[in-house]
């Protein structure tokens, strides 16, 4: 394979995991010696507006797309963007970041074209588009016809399995650039600079809070905590403006919890990431559906002390009690009472399980083990072409 259409929904300078999943593959794949050109679509262009292609280096390229309104005028747009980039420059392979839209749209194209297909299953999306309003069918057809199909987690292996009938689903694990998320200080962030005081906890959380991820858990933990013991509540990230409202339900009713709350916004730079999770005492993932967060894994690589819900993956990378804490989704709203807990133990204990979170991720989910899973990847593509 040298040249490769890769289809995501987001992609940098966009938020959110799925964003930083996409750029960090396709950097990869291009010091693999895999020529990519990039389509994604922007809620910021005119509808079906195709901007130049950026240049990432001499191996990517990136065109953004306009959307439409609905997928239904989107989709057939974006099929000519396509059939016209591989008419230019003739495509070997076309990878879906995700399993719809971009998962459906590359599988379709591929098919139309006799391409060799991927799908790279990444966060909910199985959870998400099995039940309406997704639609069982596509899902579904995506996962029986795609050549070759990712899986985040083994959890997620297992699931599409399960609805293809297929036992080829290689596992494409999730990775962290160890030299920026380490648990050294920096400089570039301090408590001081946030209005955190020192005697206060600091409970971190990290990404887009929506509902997925458990925030009215979150909060709950931070009533708790602040309850008995000074605290405040790091988002480091931003909060889904559907979301917005349960912040300010929250803040009439605790005023003073809220006034501890601190989100920084959208951080476009990983090394600022990572100064604020450093700062964090502890970091709370309480998500009801799950795939594999990338923030988690920064996290535990930041040498954070971590307790998080059971859903997706994370289980697969935290094993209870030795590198953090897992609390079943059933009893997240005892999350204030573990973080509590997590108070007491010894402060050695507290040094070992931060250690082995940071080794567990070492071993695991570094660039170099992605960069393996993708060799390998590609060799599969490659046979099957």
């Amino acid at each position: 394979m040298t040249r490769l259409l890769f289809i995501t929904e987001r992609f940098a300078p966009d938020l959110g995991g799925l964003a930083r999943s996409a750029t960090r593959l396709v950097t990869t794949l291009a010091q693999l010696g895999v020529e990519v050109d990039v389509v994604t679509w922007s809620r910021y262009l005119q509808p079906g507006e195709v901007l130049p292609p950026e240049f990432i280096n001499v191996q990517c390229r990136v065109y953004r797309i306009g959307l439409y309104r609905h997928w239904e005028m989107t989709m057939p747009h974006t099929l000519n963007v396509l059939e016209w980039l591989h008419i230019s420059r003739p495509y070997d392979a076309v990878w879906g970041h995700y399993l719809f839209p971009s998962g459906f749209l590359a599988t379709w194209f591929a098919k139309l074209q006799g391409l060799v297909s991927t799908v790279s299953a990444r966060g909910n999306d199985i959870d998400k588009e099995m039940f309406p309003p997704g639609d069982f069918a596509r899902l579904q057809w995506t996962l029986q016809h795609a050549t070759v199909i990712t899986a985040v987690s083994a959890d997620m292996s297992r699931k599409i399995k399960l609805l293809s009938e297929r036992n080829d689903v290689l596992v494409l694990k999730n990775a962290v650039d160890l030299e920026v998320f380490a648990p050294q200080q920096t400089t570039t962030v301090n408590k001081e600079s946030l209005g955190i005081a020192e005697d206060e906890l600091v409970i971190g959380f990290c990404g887009e809070l929506r509902e997925k991820k458990g925030q009215q858990f979150l909060l709950n933990a931070f009533t708790t905590v602040r309850s008995q013991h000074p605290a405040c509540l790091l988002i480091i990230g931003e909060v889904r403006a559907s979301q917005e409202s349960v912040l300010q339900l929250y803040a009439s009713e605790y005023p003073e919890n809220a006034q501890r709350i601190i989100i920084t916004g959208h951080l476009n730079h990983p090394q600022t990431v990572a100064a604020h999770l450093q700062l964090c005492d502890v970091y709370l993932q309480p998500s009801l559906w799950e795939g594999m967060p990338n923030a988690l894994l920064e996290a535990m690589a930041c040498g954070c002390c971590c307790i998080a819900s059971d859903a997706g993956g994370i289980p697969e990378v935290i094993t209870h009690g030795e590198n953090g804490f897992i609390l079943p989704r059933s009893q997240l709203h005892k999350l204030g009472a573990a973080v509590l807990e997590y108070l007491t133990i010894p402060v050695k204990d507290k040094i070992n399980i931060t250690q082995a979170a940071r080794d567990r991720i070492l071993a695991e989910y570094s660039i170099t083990q992605e960069k393996k899973r993708l060799q390998t990847l590609i060799d599969r593509i490659n046979k099957s072409s």
